[in-house]
């Protein structure tokens, strides 16, 4: 079964420390909070549910699926008695950040269920937004081993859970069939056949993928290091980011970007601009979520239908490298109705929830077994495919850390510089070991 080789292949590949595409700015870093944890667990657990009507709204970044309105009127149907109202946030993992950060810093109790990238809880917790879930985890039975590791992994921090996986994903290699008939296994493969292959089956370019200063950046920057067996900062918590390996990597980044066979504007792409070009047939190659491969099958928006394969990303020296992304759900802090809040953040996580989530809006689900569930293949043959199994077992993890999202603004300036050509990749190797080490040492 399908699910015996998730076990196997994904779970003992994934660390502890895995961590989502995108992440907030440095501008919006957050402050630890005095107060006790234990103080706001125990004001959810004397909160009584009450019979009156209830309102609590959940945000999260703009869905242009279905998923999400059934999400609620399932829930809504099982909890007639409390509405949710659903908060759209900018897509921008950032500014999402950002505005989150406005919001609970000043205690707002205007949102109650937050969606959070997967590399924001350590952050959040430490600063005092969020309400740790373990005793209502443990009263509710919630069973976390069903999930996937990493998920629940990323959502702990100092000792508990402040949040819990809602959907994952990884980076993976999405490629022409018509035109490839090797795959890539390493980035100078890649390299080499996205030159030679731009122009064929109508396509503009050999390779697209995300370059704009922004978390998709740094989602990259962390692949490549990771592939030449770099590391931005080593088990020991060393900044080691000006290493002879990130050194290799910075400059294979630096060469593909400056390759004529990707856009000359490639420093402008982000997720959506790499799907358009791969599903309008202009791309032979291209580095994406698991979210692009129903849009590139879907007849009514893809011009490469029929035509569409995956693989893990390519390796470097080391091996093949691929950040764990995806999105985990927690509770405001500050929120005046947090009982109601964890119905609805405990129904989104639940098997019902993520197969709602997973059928309509094709995202990843978490929930072990929904891989093997018939409804949930139907809706993607990404979630029956080895290939894509063997894609998350690339996965690597970003830093948990509360600086995460300082640490994260500081590579997209610095690598940015380095693709644009204002400066070498060995002076942004030692602009970013020194202000790595400013963010941990503050």
């Amino acid at each position: 079964m399908l699910k015996k080789v998730i076990h196997t292949t994904l779970l003992l590949s994934m660390t502890a420390g895995l961590a989502a595409c995108s992440s907030g700015t440095a501008e919006k870093q957050v402050q630890p909070s005095n107060e006790q944890p234990k103080e706001s667990q125990k004001a959810v657990e004397s909160q009584k549910p009450t019979s009156e009507k209830v309102k609590i709204v959940f945000s999260q970044g703009a869905d242009q699926t279905e998923g999400t309105k059934k999400l609620v009127a399932a829930f809504q149907a099982k909890h007639p008695n409390i509405e949710v109202e659903v908060r759209e946030f900018p897509n921008d993992s950032s500014q999402m950040h950002d505005q989150l950060v406005t919001i609970l810093g000043v205690k707002s109790a205007e949102v109650d269920v937050v969606n959070l990238d997967v590399v924001w809880p350590a952050e959040f917790a430490q600063a005092g937004f969020i309400l740790p879930l373990d005793r209502l985890i443990k009263d509710d039975n919630v069973d976390t081993s069903k999930y996937l590791k990493g998920g629940i992994d990323a959502g702990y921090f100092n000792g508990q859970q402040w949040a819990l996986p809602r959907y994952n994903n990884a980076g993976l290699l999405y490629y022409r069939k018509d035109l490839v008939k090797e795959v890539p296994k390493t980035w100078d493969d890649l390299l080499k056949q996205a030159e030679q292959l731009k122009g064929q089956g109508g396509t503009k370019y050999g390779f697209v993928t995300q370059a704009k200063q922004y978390e998709g950046l740094a989602v990259g920057f962390t692949e490549f290091v990771s592939s030449y067996g770099g590391k931005i900062i080593d088990e020991k918590g060393n900044v080691s980011v000006n290493s002879p390996e990130a050194l290799k990597a910075l400059k294979k980044l630096v060469q593909i970007a400056k390759s004529p066979a990707v856009p000359s504007n490639l420093n402008t792409f982000t997720e959506k601009e790499t799907l358009n070009a791969f599903i309008e047939g202009s791309a032979v190659f291209a580095r994406h979520w698991p979210a692009l491969y129903a849009q590139a099958n879907d007849p009514k928006v893809s011009k490469v239908v029929g035509n569409v394969g995956i693989a893990p990303l390519p390796a470097g020296d080391a091996r093949s490298a691929a950040a764990l992304g995806g999105w985990l759900a927690a509770i405001n802090k500050y929120s005046k109705h947090p009982k109601e809040a964890w119905e609805f953040l405990k129904f989104a996580v639940s098997p019902e929830g993520e197969k709602i989530i997973a059928v309509n809006s094709t995202q990843t689900p978490t929930y072990l077994p929904l891989f093997d569930d018939a409804d949930v293949q139907k809706a993607s043959p990404l979630f029956a495919s080895r290939d894509f199994v063997n894609g998350l077992g690339s996965a690597i993890p970003r830093t948990i850390t509360p600086q995460y999202a300082k640490i994260s603004g500081v590579i997209q300036i610095e690598v940015s510089k380095a693709i644009t050509g204002e400066q070498t990749p060995e002076q942004t190797l030692t602009n970013l070991e020194s202000q790595i080490k400013q963010a941990i040492n503050k």
